[in-house]
């Protein structure tokens, strides 16, 4: 129970109903006996005809006078009912926002607020380029949905796919979906933003970070680099993905290389220098290293790109300022 609204003024109304009942159920049973009287009357030809109608007219009405006496009186026990405010579900309830003492009205403020918890759905937003595998993989069977933190570093909870939206959103893109999870532990909290991670299957093949993956005119492609350092184009077909990482089902084989930085700067057949090799023609004269407990910046993955190593000189080391001869002056005499 949450709250209790003073219900004497109802209790009142419904003995009224009560004792109007009573009163014209009493005035139904005796124009039931006076009908009795007279149907046994016009059998001995005692009285007319139109008596014994009249009389069982009179029956019909009371009755319906009854009838409406007792919906009168379960409405009034409703009220009676309506006194008492208990919770329609399990959930937990919010900070009141009434006072004992307080009047309120069916179009005033709310008393109080409850939340489901147990169990609780989250909404996410679906790529519509990714609807189709989501509904073929929904027909093949439930489809398992994690909760991650802001992070995606911990998973918060485990729960089931339910269902998409109806409809895209045309400024995001996007399908609305909804996941349900058990929520036992209370890990999930009412409007707390997680990061939803939908399993629609599993497939072989090559994982590369998304970095390496690019769109052009002729589809997706990765920068592939040889024993040589030779950045060579090579199309390739993505499967399924993550927010970080994308499968390669076709078009490229485990252990080989791909650039995934500065691949703007990249083109077909040109070198590469990996993250790690030395620059060629070594240590510029004059140029000394970073200070001490400075570190490098780095500028490159381990499987990206270098720039030259003019520019690599220029980003890494700095300069030290050539001290000035002090220049003699002659003044006049």
């Amino acid at each position: 129970m949450l709250a209790r609204i003073d219900a004497r003024p109802y209790e009142q109304t419904l003995a009224q109903a009560r004792g109007q009942r009573a009163k014209d159920e009493a005035q139904l049973a005796a124009a039931r006996l006076t009908l009795g009287r007279y149907q046994r009357l016009w059998e001995q030809d005692s009285i007319a005809r139109q008596d014994v109608d009249t009389q069982a007219a009179l029956v019909k009405q009371l009755e319906g006078v009854v009838e409406s006496d007792r919906a009168s009186e379960r409405a009034a026990e409703l009220n009676v009912g309506f006194t008492t405010l208990r919770a329609p579900i399990d959930g937990v309830i919010g900070l009141r926002a009434v006072d004992p003492g307080n009047l309120v009205n069916p179009s005033g403020t709310a008393i109080a607020t409850i939340t489901q918890m147990a169990p609780i759905d989250v909404l996410f937003s679906v790529p519509q380029d990714r609807v189709p595998a989501v509904r073929a993989a929904q027909r093949a069977g439930q489809l398992p949905v994690q909760a991650l933190d802001r992070a995606r570093s911990h998973t918060l909870a485990e729960g089931v796919f339910l269902t998409l939206d109806n409809q895209i959103n045309t400024a995001t893109g996007t399908v609305r979906a909804k996941a349900r999870f058990a929520n036992a532990d209370g890990q999930l909290f009412p409007n707390q933003f997680v990061n939803a991670r939908l399993q629609l299957g599993t497939e072989s093949g090559v994982l590369v970070p998304v970095t390496a993956v690019r769109t052009g005119p002729q589809g997706d492609y990765v920068y592939v680099v040889d024993e040589q350092h030779t950045a060579h184009m090579r199309p390739v077909t993505r499967g399924l993905a993550t927010v970080d990482q994308i499968l390669i089902a076709q078009g490229l084989a485990a252990g080989e290389q791909v650039v995934t930085e500065g691949g703007d700067r990249v083109k077909d057949g040109g070198r590469v220098q990996l993250a790690g090799d030395a620059p060629a023609g070594g240590r510029r004269a004059g140029a000394s290293a970073p200070a001490a407990g400075r570190p490098r910046r780095a500028i490159s993955s381990e499987i990206g790109l270098r720039p030259p190593p003019a520019l690599r000189r220029q980003l890494l080391y700095r300069e030290h300022p050539r001290p000035r001869r002090p220049r003699a002056e002659t003044t006049p005499r």
